[in-house]
């Protein structure tokens, strides 16, 4: 194996996390220019977000794609290598190109892994016979295509057991489907169902009752606790299991959007910086590795309990940086995260719920507004306004 230079800061993750924490650290102090490095194997970076849109024909996958090497702040060295393992005692880690690299301090910002592979005979239908999913670049313009193939039968819409990225994803497509058969004319032809492997149907209090409305008001089925584990693409059957009685029910489909399962990365789980679910295990304020002081975490990787959204990083990044220029100087940690998400939930081509939430599902709302109602001007806000905050601000270490 050979060393790389020593980085004072080794971000792993090339994420909106993993850049938004490093340009924020040299606005914070110059000093670390040059002093900081990130590495993910990845070239591409989106702006997820924006994949319900791009499914459902409303945006294109490439307005939503940088280079990560142009999104590098100046004066961070970007490696373009996939870390396999940490070593925290010695404050190093191992690259799949067998190079050890050293620091001083280490953010692990590294996302989350979709679990495609978990379900039996999926890899085989992705992208046909009525199969697609949001999730993946990879995959998400095959919803559009889905959808506009639909001319009667079931689409089904799925939800893992396992926590996702943007909860509020797998309804969102739900919803534009429906107003996007509607205006086709076949949506009486169309049994659409939300299958859901959790409990219920949305976590936050606040916003459950409309969004019930919602789905009662668009004639949309409901099933809970029931996780996919089989597609038949051929036959265009779904198989999925009640987590509560074990029991199997396959139900036919001409549309099948899938969430996949999703867990904490393997190079991640396999590693001793985890709690028992496989989550990089830090302070739930702080931020700060509960057992290395000289490690932080944010984004879908760490284990907050709140739900795994861009804007929660917003949040935490801010209180990341703070709190990690405080232990440089050996000072106490006075950042705090209060467990802050937001899902626009996009409702209709032009109408979005805005749940803003911290710890406890509790609501914690921006505007003077009730923002249980659905309105145009949120939907805006998430088409035209966020979008540059993500690529001029986020991502750029000013918010």
């Amino acid at each position: 194996m050979s060393h790389s230079s020593h980085a004072k800061v080794l971000i792993v993750g090339s994420g909106t996390a993993g850049v938004s924490v490093a340009a924020s650290l040299i606005r914070k102090d110059s000093s670390l220019k040059d002093n900081i490095m990130i590495v993910d194997p990845s070239e591409k970076h989106y702006y997820q977000p924006f994949f319900t849109l791009v499914g459902a024909g409303d945006s294109k996958l490439e307005d939503n794609v940088r280079s990560q090497e142009s999104l590098m702040p100046e004066g961070v060295k970007f490696i373009k290598d996939a870390v396999t393992v940490f070593n925290p005692e010695e404050n190093t880690v191992e690259t799949k190109s067998g190079t050890v690299m050293a620091y001083d301090y280490l953010v692990v910002a590294a996302g989350i892994q979709l679990d495609f592979d978990k379900i039996e005979g999926l890899e085989e239908t992705m992208g046909k016979n009525g199969v697609c999913s949001n999730y993946s670049a990879n995959t998400v313009e095959s919803t559009w295509e889905a959808m506009q193939n639909v001319r009667d039968g079931r689409a089904i819409f799925t939800q893992p057991s396992t926590p996702i990225k943007c909860a509020g994803a797998p309804q969102k497509i739900m919803y534009l489907a429906d107003e996007n058969f509607r205006n086709s004319g076949i949506r009486n032809n169309v049994t659409i169902e939300f299958t859901s492997g959790m409990p219920a149907l949305f976590p936050v209090k606040r916003y459950y009752p409309v969004l019930k409305d919602l789905i009662k008001e668009k004639n949309i089925e409901e099933s809970y606790n029931m996780d996919l584990i089989k597609v038949d693409g051929d036959k265009q059957e779904a198989t999925f299991k009640n987590s509560e009685s074990g029991e199997t029910v396959v139900r036919e489909f001409s549309m099948l959007h899938i969430t996949p399962p999703m867990s904490p990365p393997t190079f991640i789980k396999e590693s001793t910086l985890v709690d028992e679910a496989g989550w990089v295990s830090v302070d739930m304020h702080t931020l700060r590795h509960t057992k290395y002081n000289n490690i932080f975490s944010a984004g879908d990787c760490s284990n907050l309990p709140t739900a795994k959204t861009g804007a929660g990083i917003r949040k935490q990044v801010p209180v990341l940086v703070e709190n990690l220029l405080a232990t440089m100087k050996n000072k106490p940690l006075t950042g705090s995260y209060d467990g802050y998400a937001s899902c626009p939930l996009v409702v209709g081509y032009d109408k979005v719920i805005l749940a803003e939430f911290v710890y406890g599902f509790e609501p914690k709302e921006t505007f003077p507004i009730d923002q249980r109602v659905a309105r145009k001007s949120m939907f805006f806000m998430k088409k035209n306004i966020l979008p540059m905050m993500y690529w001029n601000g986020m991502l750029k270490g000013t918010m």
